[in-house]
């Protein structure tokens, strides 16, 4: 082991009575209410109502939430389905699990059909929410660190993660320290979402471009953290999915960039429209 190494937690759950508290879930409610606190202040600086708000974050965390695990479940299908495998573990969100690729996308379509039912414009909603979202990502990787899960390859750098042997791989066995993947994911996040603060208040970008912006940042970082992981995982090729998912929704993300700063980047941003104008 290496002389200075990151300790990894030696729990992961406590228990109140007969409860038993998952500290992962607690990572995760934690990052959703800075995400909601971050992005109900800004919606309602854009001109947005506080009761509209409230209604779409909570069909936004329901559908999250489902969207997330049921992209971990439909991608690591393995670890529930077939011989040895107990089926209704794909329901134990409490052991970790979100696929954060399902939980945008079926996050963002519940938002995107509610401010439709309601005749709210949707791109203030996504603007606003950005830089909480992206938040609320770097605190949901402290629960990869207690759950000892989800890290990189073996190092010998002074930052290296120790790993308990029985949470190690197979045919990694005999390494102790590991790239801490959470570490570099969660301070990517949180740089992120300084950086989207700051372009918002330098440039007052709006019109979704603030959204796809999060999008390109967070899926950047994404891209090379993921390489560095050696947990199962289905591959395109000798690529992992999540790297060819975070390189599509990269491309996809700066080309919408691109148009949307041609159509809505001239002048400050000042004149933009209230969030509760139909598009």
């Amino acid at each position: 082991m290496n002389q200075l190494s990151i300790p990894s937690p030696s729990i992961e759950a406590f228990h109140l009575g007969p409860v038993t508290i998952h500290i992962y879930a607690l990572c995760i409610l934690t990052g959703i209410v800075i995400a909601f606190i971050s992005g109900e202040r800004r919606y309602l600086s854009r001109g947005g109502k506080q009761e509209h708000f409230e209604e779409l974050c909570a069909l936004a965390v329901i559908a999250g939430i489902i969207g997330g695990r049921a992209y971990h479940v439909i991608t690591d299908h393995q670890l529930y389905f077939g011989p040895g495998r107990v089926w209704y573990h794909s329901f134990y969100i409490w052991e970790g699990g979100l696929g954060i690729w399902g939980a945008i996308a079926l996050g963002g379509l519940a938002v995107w059909l509610y401010c439709r039912h309601r005749g709210i414009s949707f791109a203030p909603v996504a603007d606003s929410l950005a830089p909480g979202i992206l938040a609320a990502q770097a605190i949901g990787r402290l629960g990869n660190w207690f759950n000892q899960e989800l890290f990189g390859r073996p190092t010998t750098l002074p930052w290296g993660l120790e790993i308990d042997p029985a949470h190690r791989p197979a045919g990694y066995v005999q390494y102790a320290t590991f790239h801490p993947t959470f570490l570099y994911e969660l301070l990517w996040s949180l740089a992120g979402a300084a950086f989207l603060v700051w372009v918002d208040r330098r440039w007052k970008f709006d019109h979704g471009r603030l959204f796809t912006l999060y999008v390109a940042v967070y899926t950047f970082g994404r891209f090379w953290v993921e390489r560095l992981r050696i947990d199962p995982a289905h591959h395109v090729g000798a690529w992992r999915l999540n790297d060819v998912t975070a390189l599509v929704a990269f491309t996809g993300a700066v080309v919408i960039l691109v148009i949307l700063q041609r159509r809505h980047g001239k002048g400050d941003g000042h004149g933009a429209r209230p969030a509760t104008q139909e598009e």
